[in-house]
């Protein structure tokens, strides 16, 4: 059993066993607890709890499909491939809470977003000319999928108001695509080639 299928499979199981839990905030990214009381540990545990199953099915679906590309492209590195790559994408995503919200106690958020950005755009510097569906119909390279990943989300949290968390969106984007660059050798030559390739 691949990595991604344990990390979807446990994640699954965590966030189905606290769905409708009273103290499910226990586990959430509460800055203001981080801080106050170094309740650390909600910086990981945050991303394997979920609000509702449409959730947590949207983000294994993503995890899942590009996950299982990306673990065989960092496959070489061991666990400083797909694994570390997940668990730092959780942590870059949970960044921006954490210094904003620090003294917001109100503000908790949840889920594996940052982690599955993180995983996404990994697959997208890797992979950028292979066709992606937007909006699961309109045929797109990859690296234009990943321009309008960026817009959109940063769009969106410039606006606020929407009660999702765009910023862990950006953080966890950002680190995924820093993490290919840095470990893998060449993938920036590779990338900029492709796009030329692409656009020529």
């Amino acid at each position: 059993m691949d990595v991604v299928t344990v990390i979807v499979l446990v994640t699954a199981l965590v966030s189905w066993h606290w769905m409708d839990r009273a103290d499910k905030s226990s586990l959430m990214l509460i800055p203001a607890r981080c801080r106050q009381k170094k309740e650390w540990h909600r910086l990981i545990t945050h991303a394997f709890i979920h609000a509702d199953w449409m959730h947590l099915a949207f983000n294994m679906f993503v995890l899942y499909e590009f996950g299982r590309v990306v673990n065989q492209d960092l496959s070489g590195l061991g666990w400083m491939g797909l694994p570390a790559l997940y668990l730092s994408g959780i942590v870059a995503g949970a960044i921006p809470a954490l210094q904003k919200h620090r003294f917001n106690p109100s503000y908790r958020s949840l889920g594996a977003s940052g982690a599955v950005s993180a995983v996404l755009l990994a697959f997208i510097v890797l992979h950028p000319t292979h066709t992606l569906l937007l909006f699961f119909v309109i045929p797109i390279p990859a690296v234009l999928a990943g321009m309008l990943f960026f817009w959109y989300e940063s769009r969106m949290h410039r606006r606020g108001g929407t009660h999702i968390s765009h910023d862990a969106h950006l953080g966890g984007a950002l680190l995924g695509t820093a993490w290919v660059i840095f470990f893998v050798p060449g993938s920036l030559m590779s990338f900029v080639q492709a796009l030329q390739h692409l656009f020529s």
